[in-house]
């Protein structure tokens, strides 16, 4: 079960925002079933001509996976951080799958 976290750093998100933002994480529960936890965090960096970031972090398994984009839009940065996460979520489940292709080859040259 995925447990998503919500932060804006001095501002109250917009509601389309947030559910933007949760629902985008929710479709990454497709790509690997380990996410235990999401953190969303949404902040702005400049006062005038202001960036918005949006940083995600997952915690999978043991690992922590993160990501932070800066855009002049919360939609697209949001958009861009979940590509990144996603990226980042295949290698460390190839990685995952070839570790445990690796057990059983040793496994077998054991037993052989």
């Amino acid at each position: 079960m995925l447990e998503i976290h919500f932060t804006a750093r001095r501002f109250r998100v917009h509601p389309d925002i947030r559910e933007h933002a949760v629902k985008a994480v929710e479709k990454l529960d497709k790509f690997f079933d380990g996410i235990r936890r999401c953190d969303i965090i949404l902040s702005f960096e400049r006062s005038t001509n202001s960036l918005k970031v949006a940083e995600i972090c997952l915690h999978v398994n043991r690992t922590i996976l993160t990501a932070v984009e800066k855009s002049g839009d919360f939609h697209k940065s949001i958009d861009f951080a979940i590509d990144k996460v996603e990226r980042q979520l295949k290698t460390y489940k190839s990685k995952l799958h070839t570790k445990n292709k690796k057990k059983l080859l040793r496994a077998k040259a054991k037993v052989l």
